[in-house]
């Protein structure tokens, strides 16, 4: 399971040359990953095979036009979760925390809840342990599999996996809540713009108190309903 993780993360990662060209390496990993129900490596394989065959700048474009462009498709977990709230800053301290205990050295390029970087620690956590952290984000990856189902992308196959790899079903109300969002246009530009205004992610100091260490991940995950602190600007429609 962790080798297939660790596969995830990089078919979520942006598309680069080194990645098309390793492919076929990274299917015979998924074959060689016994533990992986042959659902989930039949649907990695088939996303794998999709973005080797495409003309590399094709697969980069894509990849920025629903992920980077599209809000509601984001690949930061927190966004989902705590939206431009205060709290989301403390949730990144105690996410980059949980990082360190592990001795998880995180990209400084990236956020630490940027969904290719958190599977990439799971990837090297004790086997129970990451099925049980990938678990509690059950309602986000539904919620990301039904929206790129809409758009009838190929990246569906990869949350699709993930849920059959954390064995843990979505709570349905927490599901329903994520996806009652709006959906953004990602070539209404003005639009964009306006949404991706955001107030800078505090970390530390008055970053805020909820905690997401591993015993509270879950319940930063539940907590997708985004309501400013009393200090705080409103979130973002």
């Amino acid at each position: 399971m962790n080798r297939t993780l660790k596969i995830v993360s990089l078919l979520l990662s942006y598309p680069t040359k080194e990645l098309q060209d390793g492919i076929p390496e990274l299917n015979a990993a998924l074959a060689d990953d016994v533990g992986v129900d042959k659902r989930a490596v039949l649907l990695l394989t088939r996303l794998a095979d999709d973005i080797a065959a495409l003309d590399l700048y094709d697969a980069q474009e894509r990849y920025v036009h629903l992920f980077d462009r599209t809000r509601t498709l984001s690949l930061h977990l927190f966004e989902h979760v705590h939206g431009e709230s205060r709290d989301r800053g403390g949730a990144m301290v105690d996410l980059m925390e949980m990082y360190r205990n592990g001795g998880f050295d995180i990209n400084a390029r990236e956020l630490p809840d940027h969904l290719p970087m958190f599977l990439e620690f799971l990837s090297v956590r004790p086997e129970p342990d990451a099925r049980e952290s990938l678990g509690q984000t059950a309602h986000i990856l539904a919620a990301l599999r039904e929206r790129l189902k809409k758009r009838k992308s190929i990246y569906a196959n990869a949350f699709a996996a993930l849920e059959i790899i954390a064995r843990e079903k979505p709570d349905e109300a927490l599901l329903e809540g994520l996806l009652q969002e709006p959906l953004d246009d990602p070539d209404d530009l003005e639009a964009l713009d306006r949404i991706w205004e955001e107030e800078v992610v505090t970390f530390g100091g008055n970053a805020g108190e909820n905690a997401c260490g591993p015993d509270r991940l879950q319940r930063q995950m539940r907590a997708h309903q985004r309501k400013p602190d009393s200090g705080a600007a409103a979130p973002h429609a």
